[in-house]
Formats: C-alpha cells, structure tokens, sequence
C-alpha cells in the first residue's frame, strides 16, 4: 500500500471519532526515518490539546489499526498536537490564520522571493497578503509550497 493510501486509510478510520470528540485532524505523517517507519497523526482543538488527548485518541486509533491492519509492516503510532508553528495545510488553515504571523514557501519566485514571513493581513479570493516590515506582499494560494504559524522574536 502506498504512503499516500495508508494516510487516507488512516484519516477514514480516525475521522470520524475525531469529529464526534470535537478535534481536528491537522495532518497525518507516514515516514521512514533511518530504519524505523512513523506513523504521525497531528490533532488540535479549540484551546488546544494536552497528553490526556493525545492518549485517547492514541488508543483508539490503535484499536483501528489492529482491527483492519491496513499498514504491512512495523511502525510507532506518535499522536500529538501540531505545535505552535502548526502547519497550514488547508485553505480553511489559512483562512483561520488572518491576523497571526506565518511563513509562507512557494514553488516558484514572487517577485524575486520564495519565502515569506509576517503576518497574514488577508486571504481573499485565492490570494494571500503577507506584511513583514512596512511591505506587503500578495501571494497567490496556487504558488504555495507550504504554510505554517510562526513565532517571531
């Protein structure tokens, strides 16, 4: 099965559960790092999530995966919260992130750059509006690589 199969295996049989428990499912990992396969599950809610969260959710998608086995080989489940620079996957992600400060990667330069770090002004119609210093930068969502909060010091 492949890594993109097992993350949408995984999301059906979590999803659920998530949404009656009122989580959020930011994102789901299935990588081979040295030896050792991981399989990530990134969740969050309103005011955030703690460990007690995570153990639950832990077990019960543990609970899945024993029952359907739909990974062949050996893995270590990590369930946790997606962190203060939690990722912005989706566009509702990056809608929700208006008004808070984000690094944005995109595939190809705009405007010279590829990177950009500031706070998200706007996201209308497809098109980001980042301010880092006095400049604005308009970003279009389809050049986005990748997406996250940032803390800035």
């Amino acid at each position: 099965m492949s890594t993109t199969n097992i993350k949408s295996t995984v999301e059906e049989m979590i999803q659920p559960y998530l949404n009656e428990q009122g989580f959020e499912l930011v994102d789901i990992e299935y990588v081979k790092e040295g030896s050792n396969w991981f399989l990530r599950v990134y969740v969050d809610k309103e005011g955030g999530i703690d460990i007690d969260d995570c153990v639950l959710i832990s077990e019960k998608l543990s609970a899945k995966l024993d029952e359907n086995d739909p990974i062949p080989s050996v893995y270590f489940l990590e369930v946790s919260s997606p962190g203060a620079e939690r990722p912005l996957k989706k566009a509702e992600d990056v809608a929700k992130a208006v008004g808070k400060n984000v690094f944005v990667t995109t595939y190809e330069p705009v405007n010279g750059m590829k990177e950009f770090e500031g706070k998200l002004i706007s996201f209308d119609n497809g098109e980001l509006v980042i301010e880092s210093g006095k400049k604005q930068h308009t970003v279009s969502y389809e050049k986005v690589a990748s997406a996250r909060l940032a803390i800035l010091f």
